[in-house]
């Protein structure tokens, strides 16, 4: 595949992330001709944990997690990715193996990069390695922003971020289709199932109502203003007074 058989709106998709951003035209598209677009259907394995890491990918389209196997033999979810997101592009460049397993949980179109190639490129283009720290960087500052949504927010203030994040509207009513099944909600908003049933059941005092897998909000400004406030200022709600020992 050559760069000019992407088409504009793929081309901006893979410019706009961090590991592409900085990169000028000339070595964006020599780095494409050796990467594939690739379609994958739900739950497909894009690459397993402690294997050597050889490919990365950008999101096209769709959804993908990653996740960790536990001692006890339950996944733990650390993350997932949707379009304009890259994955598993640090231990490709390091040459180490992934710390982590990848899975598609929609179905999904993916840019597929090989280490073997990016490495090569590198050594005459040093602005790869530049773009690396950026990504680097970016894959810090999100980790660093899911510690504190853990730390400091409560299971409902987290359910709430996560659908304004999803809204179509900053303001007013709207409903919101879940991009995937809660069970992975759940675990990437570092609930239990219940923990979520829960959440979902302390929103109805906001004006949330989920059918299924749609969510009817009544005042997404009204919704992204509780997602913001601090702890304590959620305990002091007066629509949440009720049984705050069930935030958690």
């Amino acid at each position: 595949m050559s760069g000019l058989d992407i088409d504009p709106r793929d081309r901006g998709i893979i410019q706009a992330a961090p590991m592409f951003s900085g990169l000028p035209g000339a070595v964006l598209d020599t780095l494409l001709a050796q990467s594939e677009l690739q379609v994958r259907p739900k739950r497909t394995t894009l690459f397993e944990q402690d294997e050597p890491a050889s490919t990365f990918y950008v999101v096209m389209e769709g959804w993908v997690k990653l996740f960790r196997m536990t001692t006890g033999g339950d996944e733990a979810v650390v993350g997932v990715f949707t379009r304009g997101d890259s994955i598993a592009e640090v231990p490709c460049l390091a040459g180490g193996n992934y710390p982590v397993s990848g899975e598609t949980v929609t179905d999904v179109r993916l840019l597929a990069v090989p280490t073997r190639k990016i490495m090569e490129l590198n050594r005459s283009s040093p602005e790869i390695g530049l773009a690396m720290l950026a990504s680097t960087s970016a894959h810090l500052r999100r980790l660093v922003d899911q510690i504190e949504e853990l730390k400091a927010r409560t299971g409902p203030q987290r359910l709430a971020a996560f659908l304004v994040d999803l809204a179509p509207t900053a303001r007013g009513a709207c409903t919101i289709a879940l991009p995937y099944e809660k069970l992975l909600i759940a675990g990437r908003l570092g609930m239990k199932p219940e923990s979520l049933s829960r959440a979902f059941q302390r929103l109805r005092a906001l004006g949330v109502r989920i059918n299924q897998n749609t969510v009817a909000v009544g005042d997404i400004a009204r919704l992204a203003e509780f997602a913001g406030r601090e702890r304590v200022m959620a305990f002091k709600c007066p629509a949440f007074r009720a049984g705050c020992s069930s935030f958690l």
